[in-house]
């Protein structure tokens, strides 16, 4: 089986021989610098991995995993613009680069080739493929947008949040290893475990997200911790809170949450001490090693050997021992 490094390095090398060399050059040289400033080619890479589990050629696979490189990071051209952020991977945004119009259409732009180089695959595999890629789109979609919902509402519990970033984050992931598994020549009940497995990984990987950025450690982590807090996120530690606190807690949380009137690292102290009085670190590293099981679980289940889903496995145990 082909391992995570392995896969990376294709797919990188692919990435960096294309040249979406068009008119008029405004629209297509975001797109060449979004894919040329890094990432961490997971998606792909798993499509590559799950296809090589069942065949010996993975070739066919590379330019439809290539789409959903193209297609995660159309989005998040999109992303950074709802979120005003001025920074992508330590460069700057598409929108701050050139402009919010620029962003927009070479955005567009990505979403449609990304159904160009999905369609790059095995003529009786096509409608398969398009259905799932069409679906995941779809939800990744609906996924931002309860997203931007939950900005200004306020009855949003913790199965609404479980719900919105499985479309938001991980159904892409679980698509990707769906997609390698089709490609593969899988069946269908291994095809839709290996989905399971994603699904269920990419919630475990958000959850844990959401803890290192209140208790992660700076310099590894990579960014500044209580980000989350300051813009005021529901995040599972958020809601969990909320869902466990007596009404005392929850009100100063929900007033620590809504005013202004304190300075950003005393808003941050603030709230983690209520997480740390109700054990919330504990209780979201508890879910997400629940979802990181039952993925592990679920992997296991696939008719292939163990030791082909060795690669898998360790690339499921480097995604959850991230501190960055």
């Amino acid at each position: 089986m082909v391992d995570f490094k392995k896969a990376q390095e294709i797919i990188n090398h692919e990435i960096s021989a294309l040249d979406f060399n068009r008119e008029p050059k405004e629209l297509y040289e975001p797109v060449n610098y979004i894919l040329s400033i890094g990432g961490k080619r997971i998606r792909p890479a798993l499509v590559l991995m799950a296809c090589s589990l069942f065949s010996d050629q993975i070739t066919h696979a590379v330019r439809p995993a290539i789409a959903l490189e193209i297609f995660h990071n159309f989005t998040l051209l999109h992303d950074d613009m709802m979120d005003n952020s001025v920074l992508r991977r330590n460069q700057p945004t598409v929108h701050e680069k050139w402009n919010r119009n620029i962003a927009i259409l070479s955005g567009d732009i990505m979403s449609i080739l990304s159904y160009k180089y999905i369609s790059y695959c095995p003529s009786g595999m096509l409608p398969t493929v398009l259905e799932l890629f069409t679906e995941t789109a779809l939800e990744v979609c609906e996924g931002q947008q309860y997203d931007l919902n939950f900005e200004t509402r306020n009855n949003i519990d913790v199965e609404d949040y479980l719900k919105m970033i499985e479309l938001k984050t991980s159904v892409l992931i679980a698509a990707s290893l769906k997609l390698g598994a089709i490609l593969g020549g899988a069946s269908l009940a291994d095809a839709d475990l290996l989905y399971e497995f994603g699904r269920n990984l990419g919630i475990a990987f958000q959850l844990r997200d959401d803890m290192l950025d209140v208790y992660g450690d700076t310099d590894k982590f990579g960014k500044k911790i209580g980000m989350d807090i300051l813009a005021n996120k529901k995040t599972y530690l958020i809601l969990k809170t909320m869902e466990i606190a007596d009404n005392k807690t929850g009100s100063q949380l929900s007033e620590l949450i809504s005013s202004r009137d304190f300075n950003p690292e005393e808003k941050i102290n603030r709230v983690i001490n209520i997480f740390d009085q109700l054990g919330i670190k504990e209780l979201t590293i508890k879910k997400s090693e629940e979802y990181y099981e039952h993925a592990l679980k679920t992997l296991d289940m696939v008719s292939v050997d163990q030791k082909s889903k060795s690669a898998l496995k360790e690339f499921a145990m480097l995604l959850m021992d991230r501190e960055h």
